[in-house]
């Protein structure tokens, strides 16, 4: 398996990564399964683990965390926060607020039983947050040791450049990656995302590459 630069985390991960949202509650509830998919992955070389904290109302990252087991330290582990999780209807435990932040970040921890995680995503955009403030709270979980980098996920071009600004107004850390959607069927990124993150020096982490399961033939 080759290896490549994760932006300039100075993170090398593999071309391919393992989506995890559909082992358990969302898709394959055989546990066993689940593991010999994840290690199957591994053994070949794969070092790259992404999952959310709203994959399975949080189920999923216990799942993801306790089949990587003694393995965590093999992978470049990925979640994400944005979305409510286990249906909660508390209006500030959801969005990109630090307040909400600062939580979602220590029960992903919990979860995943780790103390960092390698990359900490933003799953979507916050229009009713000033992304100065979710800029310089991902900024002190880095500079706390609770996440290595942070990213977004689906963000147009232009909210990733106010985040680029943002972050040098005030000194903090910019984003290191964005995942946007992207296959043979979605090609809309190449537009301007792409060409965005290359400029800005982005690691780019695409999600649905076989379009929800279109492009593997099973449809």
């Amino acid at each position: 398996m080759q290896h490549r630069p994760l932006g300039r985390t100075g993170m090398m991960v593999s071309p391919f990564g393992l989506g995890t949202m559909v082992l358990g509650r969302w898709g394959n509830r055989d546990r066993a399964s689940c593991e010999r998919i994840v290690h199957t992955a591994l053994d070949a070389g794969i070092n790259l683990v992404d999952t959310a904290d709203v994959y399975g109302d949080g189920e999923n990252e216990v799942l993801v965390g306790a089949i990587l087991g003694h393995r965590r330290d093999e992978v470049v582990l990925c979640t994400k926060f944005h979305h409510p999780v286990g249906g909660d209807t508390d209006p500030n435990r959801r969005g990109n607020s630090r307040r909400w932040i600062m939580t979602a970040v220590d029960d992903s921890l919990r979860r995943l039983g780790t103390d960092r995680i390698d990359v900490y995503q933003v799953h979507r955009p916050d229009p009713d947050t000033a992304i100065e403030e979710t800029v310089d709270a991902l900024t002190d979980l880095v500079r706390a040791g609770k996440i290595r980098a942070w990213g977004t996920s689906t963000f147009p071009a232009e909210e990733i450049v106010t985040a680029h600004w943002a972050a040098e107004r005030s000194g903090a850390i910019a984003p290191h990656t964005e995942q946007p959607p992207y296959s043979v069927l979605s090609r809309g990124v190449e537009t301007d995302v792409l060409p965005t993150c290359e400029r800005l020096g982005m690691g780019v982490l695409t999600w649905s590459p076989l379009s929800g399961g279109w492009l593997t033939g099973k449809y």
